[in-house]
């Protein structure tokens, strides 16, 4: 009885007990092979729904997403993507952070998976607010693989108004940067060049060829209310309406 209840408390444990740390941690090499597996999976729904109008794929995904943070709330050992990241990073020396901060992070992804789930798969409803989430949640997955930043561990920092132990990358407990992450003037010089280039191009790609792509009529229509819709599809068969009394040969 008593090793039962010791391995229902262990199941129940978040994180994993590691040797020379004060507080249960959890791997995030393996944290960031999920995003990556979970951003690439995002971005394959979202290039379906874009370019070929079918939302199956999301379907499968966000039940799938919304499933996996769930169990990364419950018991991370056992969340399907995070195994899958295991999987791949195995061979790779851990790196260990905080597990508190990373399951306040996973909770934000927890509350608005479900909701995602609801609009995408129960009640399909897709309007701006709603492809806002997606987006929100794609860039989330990519910070935290590319970049190894956890935005949801720096709100954690705030709300309790204390470093954490054993943040990402160490940003909680370095002080000092080296010489080789700073900016000399000309590296700043060409940073913001390069961003402002980037943030010029994403602008004329939406403006300046308005309507000659598919996606960006994709994503015209995707932000548009139901009213706006209603309102395209009454014009286009008022349109469709006068070409057929307006023709000669009838």
């Amino acid at each position: 009885m008593k090793n039962l209840q010791m391995n229902i408390k262990e199941f129940f444990a978040y994180g994993e007990k590691v040797p020379g740390y004060e507080v249960r941690v959890l791997n995030e090499r393996e944290a960031r092979a999920a995003a990556a597996i979970l951003f690439v999976g995002a971005f394959l729904g979202l290039a379906n729904g874009v370019m070929l109008g079918t939302a199956v794929f999301s379907e499968y995904f966000v039940t799938f997403f919304a499933i996996d943070f769930t169990m990364r709330i419950i018991q991370p050992r056992y969340a399907p993507s995070l195994m899958l990241g295991r999987f791949f990073v195995q061979n790779q020396r851990p790196e260990y952070v905080g597990a508190a901060q990373k399951r306040f992070a996973w909770s934000l992804g927890f509350i608005l998976a479900w909701p995602m789930f609801y609009y995408l798969v129960i009640d399909f409803q897709p309007n701006p607010l709603k492809v806002l989430v997606c987006l929100i949640c794609m860039a989330l997955l990519f910070f935290e693989m590319a970049f190894s930043i956890c935005l949801g561990c720096k709100i954690f920092e705030w709300v309790k108004k204390k470093d954490p132990k054993y943040c990402p990358g160490g940003v909680c407990e370095m002080q000092i940067k080296e010489p080789v992450q700073t900016f000399s003037s000309a590296q700043k010089m060409i940073l913001i060049v390069t961003v402002l280039a980037m943030g010029y191009g994403v602008y004329a790609y939406f403006t300046k060829l308005p309507d000659r792509t598919i996606f960006v009529k994709k994503m015209k229509t995707l932000m548009m209310s139901q009213a706006e819709l209603d309102a395209m599809q009454k014009a286009k068969e008022k349109a469709e309406e006068d070409a057929f009394f307006n023709d000669e040969d009838f």
